[in-house]
């Protein structure tokens, strides 16, 4: 029997065009095996969302877990941030990156983690005292992808991120950033910058691939003014963490970080926040999470976690 004795599960019906709504009912007989009372609840918004994670954690629930994607797991984190409910993911949305941080890449991690009692404090990040956010913070080129993304119905997954990256290379132009840390100030033309709790956003690319949820520090990841076709020769190597190493990438940690400058969109866990400036700052131990064998970087199969086709690029899911 699991050790937390009371769980609820969130389900966010529109992730994965429909797929969390069609294998809810398996996923919570699955885990009313390993819990001793399972409440279900289904959202259909983000809003409502928000507020049945939030009831949950205030009716003092051990387990919240969410069927869906980075979207309802964002709204998630938000309601069990600082609180005593741990939270744990089903995967069903496109990319999925929080699920693959905490190593619970289908319904049978966590299976697995309940039944064994398995989870981790983390930290969060936090935009000044606002919104948290549990993977990556970016703006800049990658976040003008996102929005590119977002608005793409085609092709699904992450192979949209990669038409998207393409398109906005066209329009591509540095901007004046301007760093703050608690030791330095960076002021550079720069394309991005990506503040990692994790590693990895977009479905895989670990763009901070180095960072730690659980060393109360964000790793950033700045890439100064280049040519194009000096990034097009640095995008293969996005997908394998190699890009840290090219002399236009600039890495380094911090525990908070104001960027200004630009008049860029920021996203966070694939949502999309607010402009710059923004303060952000690492959190540790804010969130307590079920937890499976994490591995770094990994990336979600065609087909998704749970079968069938992915979830739109953001949003509820």
């Amino acid at each position: 029997m699991a050790t937390s004795t009371r769980a609820a599960l969130l389900v966010c019906p529109a992730s994965g065009k429909g797929r969390a709504a069609r294998v809810a009912g398996t996923v919570a007989e699955r885990l009313r095996g390993v819990v001793d009372h399972l409440d279900l609840h289904v959202a259909s918004s983000a809003a409502g969302t928000a507020e049945v994670a939030c009831r949950a954690v205030a009716d003092g629930v051990d387990v919240l877990v969410v069927l869906g994607g980075d979207g309802g797991a964002h709204l998630a984190v938000q309601a069990c941030a600082q609180s005593s409910t741990a939270l744990a993911v089903v995967p069903a949305g496109t990319g999925n990156d929080l699920a693959t941080a905490l190593g619970t890449t289908s319904v049978d991690d966590v299976v697995a983690a309940l039944r064994n009692g398995t989870r981790r404090t983390l930290d969060l990040g936090r935009v000044e005292d606002g919104p948290w956010f549990a993977t990556v913070l970016c703006a800049g080129f990658d976040s003008a992808v996102n929005e590119r993304a977002n608005a793409m119905r085609r092709p699904a997954g992450p192979r949209r991120y990669d038409l998207a990256i393409l398109a906005e290379l066209a329009a591509l132009r540095p901007e004046r950033l301007v760093v703050e840390t608690d030791d330095d100030v960076l002021e550079l033309d720069a394309l991005l910058v990506a503040v990692g709790n994790t590693t990895s956003y977009g479905g895989g690319i670990p763009v901070c691939p180095d960072a730690s949820p659980a060393d109360g520090l964000f790793d950033l990841t700045v890439v100064r003014a280049a040519p194009r076709r000096t990034l097009l020769r640095m995008l293969p190597t996005l997908r394998t963490g190699r890009h840290v190493d090219h002399p236009a990438v600039r890495t380094f940690q911090a525990r908070s970080v104001r960027l200004s400058g630009p008049s860029w969109v920021a996203y966070a866990d694939g949502e999309r926040l607010s402009g710059v400036p923004l303060t952000v700052t690492c959190v540790p131990g804010a969130l307590t999470a079920v937890t499976g064998a994490v591995t770094a970087a990994a990336e979600p199969s065609a087909d998704g976690p749970v079968g069938d086709a992915p979830a739109p690029v953001s949003g509820v899911g």
